[in-house]
């Protein structure tokens, strides 16, 4: 499993003002760019997209990622939530890098270049990639689970 480096670290948590001031508009640059692709779209709930409510929630859950990635058992719970959701959506790892695709060119697009550097991009390439091998490694054991009962 990948980790991020205390630098990156650092740089993700020094970015949680940023989050929460912009998140919204992050998440929503995001989806536009990760629905792009047809079959990636068909996932989500349209009614949860249209009412904004699923930018919202996914910005929140950044924020927190953001203010928690050196105290991850914090987020225990949001994990558990999102591993359910994925795990009930369909979410394979096959579809991590087309939300990492999407989102670190949101922040940049949202945040400016001169605000979200290489440097930051970089650190929350790192922060994106730890969560998703978390995601990754429960919802693999959540599939399992399924297939066992």
């Amino acid at each position: 499993m990948r980790t991020a480096s205390a630098a990156a670290m650092e740089i993700v948590k020094s970015t949680a003002p940023l989050l929460e001031q912009h998140g919204v508009a992050i998440t929503t640059a995001m989806y536009a760019r990760l629905f792009q692709d047809p079959e990636i779209e068909a996932m989500f709930d349209r009614a949860a997209q249209a009412s904004g409510e699923q930018p919202r929630r996914l910005a929140g859950a950044i924020l927190a990622y953001a203010k928690n990635i050196d105290k991850l058992a914090n987020l225990n719970t949001a994990v558990q939530r999102m591993v359910a959701r994925h795990v009930e959506t369909g979410v394979k790892p096959e579809h991590y890098p087309n939300v990492a695709n999407a989102l670190l060119p949101a922040i940049r697009d949202v945040l400016s270049a001169e605000v979200a550097t290489d440097e930051v991009l970089a650190a929350w390439g790192e922060a994106y990639w730890m969560l998703a091998d978390i995601l990754i490694g429960a919802e693999a054991q959540a599939y399992e689970d399924r297939l066992a009962a």
